[in-house]
């Protein structure tokens, strides 16, 4: 019996140094991982979407105006520019790739200018002269905008309706050194188009600088009163244009990032 338990156990051990002598080798180890390589969050574009709210200030001048008069006078505009300052409020949508469009508001004073028209009597109202001043108090831009945008800097055009405010004009008759006052539309409608630049510098402020053509219809203003040769002249003025130059800050509410 015992010799048959040895004879087992040395089959057993030839047969599975056998099979073992059948098996693949084992596999090499993995190689060691490399270190973990840190890659930096792509920096997100400026999103121009949102409401904005900010303030302009700027230099207005007229390049244009046919005037004449009922006394068929020589006229002589001396117009000169002045400063403005106001505010803005608008809104902007940013689709597709840098596509931007918006619709924007300005309000604007224009403290102490005055269109300056000298006419000068001819025939039977010579040697008479009158000094016409038209003043000019407000400025309203309404506007749709459309632009293009490289990240944080927008180009746009803009175009829409233009309204002007003026009140206490009057026309100075000469000689006599008498003041007559004009009466004419107090709101001067027209239509306006402009082109700028606004760049995005820090969170929601950007800055802008910005150029507008205003065109306005045609207005008469009558000198009433005791006036002389001018005595309810009328004083009409076509073409009118209006150029400003404007430079602002916006703050938008909204997506900023």
């Amino acid at each position: 019996m015992k010799r048959i338990l040895i004879a087992g156990a040395f089959a057993l051990a030839v047969g599975g140094q056998a099979l073992a002598a059948d098996l693949p080798p084992a596999p090499p180890p993995p190689p060691p991982r490399a270190p973990a390589t840190y890659i930096p969050a792509p920096i997100p574009y400026y999103n121009w979407t949102g409401f904005y709210i900010g303030g302009n200030v700027g230099y207005a001048f007229t390049s244009s105006s046919t005037l004449s008069d009922s006394q068929l006078s020589n006229i002589t505009n001396t117009s000169s520019g002045a400063f403005l300052g106001g505010g803005q409020v608008g809104v902007n949508w940013e689709f597709g790739p840098g596509v931007v469009i918006g619709a924007e508001a300005d309000f604007d004073w224009l403290p102490n200018t005055k269109n300056t028209v000298t006419l000068t009597g001819t025939g039977t109202n010579a040697p008479s002269t009158a000094t016409a001043s038209i003043n000019s108090r407000w400025l309203t831009l309404v506007d749709a905008r459309l632009g293009y945008a490289w990240d944080r800097l927008l180009v746009y055009g803009k175009g829409g309706g233009a309204f002007v405010g003026a009140n206490n004009s009057s026309l100075n008759v000469n000689p006599g050194n008498t003041f007559l006052p004009l009466s004419g539309p107090a709101n001067n409608m027209g239509w306006n188009a402009g082109v700028g630049l606004e760049y995005a510098f820090w969170g929601g402020w950007s800055a802008k600088a910005e150029y507008d053509y205003v065109r306005l219809n045609s207005a008469s203003f009558t000198a009433a009163g005791p006036g002389g040769a001018f005595n309810q002249d009328v004083i009409s003025a076509n073409n009118r244009v209006i150029n400003l130059v404007l430079v602002g800050i916006n703050y938008k509410f909204g997506p900023w990032f």
